[in-house]
């Protein structure tokens, strides 16, 4: 079925499975491998897999700390005629080819990717460097609890490069105040997957 794609079943679970994806070739997230969790609902394939991201990925749309996906396919298009193969070999391509700024779960992903794609590419080659080189990854293992601290590093980072320039304060908005509180209710919530 996934013959191009390296899982494990979770807990013996056929319900539950980590899958290798690598980065598409051509895009920033060129060389990176990211394990990705996938939970299958009683109903698959007639309602869509949860899917997310197990180790630190820089993008728009994937929400920092949990590693949700946010994609319109899996979310509200989902039909019986997709499969794994389709998420691995199609969808979760094209999401990291084709960012959407519009639509984030990362803000300060979108924020970077409009004001200063350069900069934005440049720091997902950096992280992917740093969080989701070959090596580094593999089926078995965690390779999420230093992620979680290297977001909230790279955030204070960005919170500093977008300082007021007068004041040398970050300009952080409720909506960032709140993105902590949650982070931290994720954390201590012991929910792995942290996805919807």
């Amino acid at each position: 079925m996934m013959a191009d794609h390296d899982l494990a079943l979770v807990d013996d679970s056929l319900r539950t499975l980590h899958v290798l994806f690598k980065g598409p070739r051509d895009s920033p997230y060129e060389g990176g491998v990211w394990r990705v969790r996938v939970e299958l609902p009683d109903s698959y394939p007639h309602k869509s897999p949860s899917v997310g991201f197990a180790n630190h990925i820089f993008h728009p749309n994937v929400c920092p700390l949990g590693g949700a996906v946010c994609l319109d396919v899996l979310n509200q298009t989902w039909s019986a005629m997709y499969d794994l193969v389709n998420v691995f070999d199609v969808f979760l391509p094209q999401l990291l080819l084709y960012p959407n700024p519009e639509d984030p779960l990362n803000d300060d992903a979108a924020r970077m990717m409009r004001a200063e794609p350069a900069r934005y590419a440049e720091k997902v080659r950096e992280l992917v460097r740093a969080h989701a080189s070959p090596e580094r990854v593999t089926l078995e293992g965690d390779v999420s609890a230093g992620d979680v601290s290297a977001e909230r590093a790279e955030r204070a980072s960005i919170e500093d490069a977008t300082s007021h320039p007068a004041s040398g304060t970050a300009t952080a908005t409720a909506a960032d105040e709140d993105d902590d509180l949650g982070a931290d209710a994720y954390v201590s919530s012991g929910d792995e997957d942290g996805a919807a």
